[in-house]
């Protein structure tokens, strides 16, 4: 697993870790290097084996994310939770675009947040925007075995 760097991520990790409120400021409290217990951060680096490779096991939703993009942090919630309740039938993982350009560019993703779902080493749906929970364990429950 990839330890999130760059201060704005873990500045956002904070802020989510904490329930919301101001996003926070580099330095104003201690950085967890993980997402949470459910969701795994991923890299340019990691994503062959962490998604690609894994994929062909299990359902894989990454979720790809920026710490500027509003629409992003209104879905973090709602992705860490279908994380908790699907755990063990689907890895949930996220990739800042920011900090990892090639995967984003390879697979076209134009928008954030959009969250491609991976099976069998191949995207196998995806949903581009903030969109309800609901919508996204429609396309998920098409996938899980």
């Amino acid at each position: 697993m990839k330890p999130l760097s760059g201060l704005e991520s873990l500045g956002l990790l904070d802020h989510l870790n904490r329930g919301g409120g101001d996003l926070p400021v580099a330095g104003d409290s201690p950085y967890e290097e993980t997402m949470s217990d459910t969701i795994q951060a991923v890299s340019d680096a990691s994503f062959e084996v962490d998604v690609i490779e894994a994929s062909k096991t299990q359902p894989v939703m990454v979720d790809f994310w920026a710490d500027w993009c509003r629409p992003c942090l209104m879905l973090t919630p709602t992705v860490e939770e279908i994380a908790r309740e699907h755990a063990g039938k689907i890895k949930v993982v996220k990739l800042n675009v920011d900090e990892n350009m090639n995967v984003p560019g390879k697979f076209s993703i134009r928008g954030i947040p959009t969250l491609l779902v991976f099976k069998g080493g191949q995207v196998a749906d995806q949903i581009v925007g903030a969109v309800r929970k609901e919508e996204i364990v429609k396309v998920l429950e098409r996938h899980i075995s």
